[in-house]
Parts: structure tokens; sequence; C-alpha cells
């Protein structure tokens, strides 16, 4: 495997960043997770817009043009042969001081790793997954925003343990006010009859790339498209439930909290967008060979 790390390439043995680099020693920094589908790299511009965003917002001035991080994200793709796979986009605030002051580093580093992932197990797209609510509420928008993809995961990685301690790979983490927000790495959606409902990005939720595609496909079949604030009780008592995220695509929600989803199996709906959305991401998306 080829690593980028600033503009050169190198062996999964031989690469590394400085202990010093405020992106380990304190989570500043950002990423995107990226999919490659049949030798392209699906909705790019879209995530390095993402990154910019998430960058301004922490003031991390990014070292790279936008044109000049896709050309380097297809690059990594081509080094590694990749045509099927997930790529992880990092920007660090670079080597500083053991103090937080962000302003002691002095460059920015730009790390990609392209490889292949597998988030689930095959038989969880065929037959639902079985989640849980978890105690770890969202980060509030007044003190670590959810729209910025911050190297901090701590409050993902916490109810995502939970998840994993109630016998889940998956949970649903609400907001202060009690709202459902989105899950510990994917945004959720509830099907209620003709409409596709997911919680409003005031609530906590990230701003989910595959969220806007699949909002996207679900116009063009003809649902509506609300995005209230929900509650558990508004899952429980939906029709169908799936979620969505770059590395978990989009995979159905068969049980949340011991209560069964509509039938209890995967959803009319949810497999139809499911189709819509393989047969968008095979043909579409920056090309990686010439």
């Amino acid at each position: 495997m080829k690593i980028h790390i600033d503009g050169k390439y190198y062996d999964e043995r031989t690469a590394k960043v400085s202990v010093f680099d405020h992106g380990l020693l304190y989570g500043d920094g950002i990423f995107e997770g990226i999919r490659a589908y049949n030798g392209r790299v699906f909705k790019l511009k879209e995530h390095i817009d993402r990154l910019f965003y998430s960058a301004k917002a922490i003031l991390l001035k990014v070292p790279l043009s936008h044109a000049a991080m896709m050309k380097a994200v297809v690059d990594t793709c081509r080094a590694n042969k990749i045509r099927d796979g997930y790529i992880r986009l990092m920007v660090t605030r670079g080597v500083g001081t053991l103090g937080l002051n962000p302003n002691r580093c002095k460059k920015p580093s730009v790390i990609i790793i392209a490889d292949k992932i597998q988030l689930y197990p095959p038989s969880y797209y065929k037959k639902g997954l079985t989640i849980i609510t978890v105690p770890t509420v969202r980060n509030l928008h007044s003190a670590l925003n959810p729209a910025i993809k911050s190297l901090n995961y701590l409050n993902n990685i916490l109810a995502k343990i939970e998840a994993t301690n109630g016998g889940c790979e998956e949970a649903v983490m609400l907001n202060a006010e009690g709202y459902v927000s989105e899950c510990t790495g994917d945004n959720i959606f509830i099907v209620k009859g003709k409409q596709l409902l997911t919680p409003p990005l005031s609530a906590g939720t990230l701003y989910g790339i595959t969220r806007e595609v699949v909002m996207d496909l679900a116009r063009e079949a003809g649902l509506t498209i609300g995005e209230p604030n929900l509650t558990r009780y508004d899952l429980f008592n939906a029709d169908e439930c799936f979620l969505t995220g770059t590395g978990a695509e989009l995979i159905p929600v068969v049980k949340i909290d011991g209560r069964p989803i509509g039938t209890g199996r995967p959803g009319r709906t949810t497999k139809r967008l499911v189709e819509q959305y393989h047969a968008l991401t095979n043909r579409s998306g920056e090309p990686i060979y010439d």
C-alpha cells in the first residue's frame, strides 16, 4: 500500500507522523471518508467541498487548492490500483508544541490512505440491522459543531462502545433535547407511507454526502422528503428504517430497542433505493484511470 503524506508516497511500514502533530496530540484536524466504485471516485467534489468547509470552521489553512486536493486523491487511488475501495483523507494542524496553541503549528499535513473496506458483513445488508438507543448524546452545536468532521471522534466512539456492549453494530444517538440526531457513523432515515423522513441538520445531524444522494433518489422515485424533529416513538412506528453513510452505503434496520420496524424485514422502499444507489455509484464519479 502506498500512503500519501504531504506530497510523497510511503509504504505502509514506513508511513509515519510526528508525535508532536496536533492531530495526534489533540485531535486537531479534519477528515473525509470517500468511496471509489468501478474505477471512479464517487462524489469527490462534494467531499472536498465539505473538507474545506470544516477547515474554515476551525481556522485551518489547507495547504493544497481544491483542484490539487482532488488530484491528490485520484493519484493515490491510481498508485494503489484502486477500482473499488475507500479513501481516508486527513488534514492535521501539523507539528507543534505540547501546548494547545495552534499558531505554534507551522505547516498542516495532508494524509491520504486508499484501501479496501467492508464496514458490515454482507448478511446485514440482506437481513437488516438491529440497533439500540445509547445514553451518550450528540455534541452540542455550541460546543463542537457536528457539521465539522474533526479528528476528535470521541463522542461517536463512546456511543459505539455502548452499542457494542449492547450487542449491536450501530446505535441511535439523541441530542440534548431528546430528539433523534444520527447514529454513531451513519445518518438515519425512516419511511412512513409515501414519506421519507430524516432528522434535520439542526438536530446535530452531519451533512452526509450519501444522505443527500439518497434524498435526491427518493424524490426521483416520487417520495415526499421531510426533515422534522424525530423522537424514538417515530422510529418505533415507522414502516421502514435504514441508515446511510459513505462506508455503510445504504443498509436496512429491522429492529430498534427491541421493537421490530414494520414487518421486521427490509422494506420495499429501502430495497428500491439500494438498487438506485448502486446503479448511480457504478456509473458516476471522477475517473481514476484515463
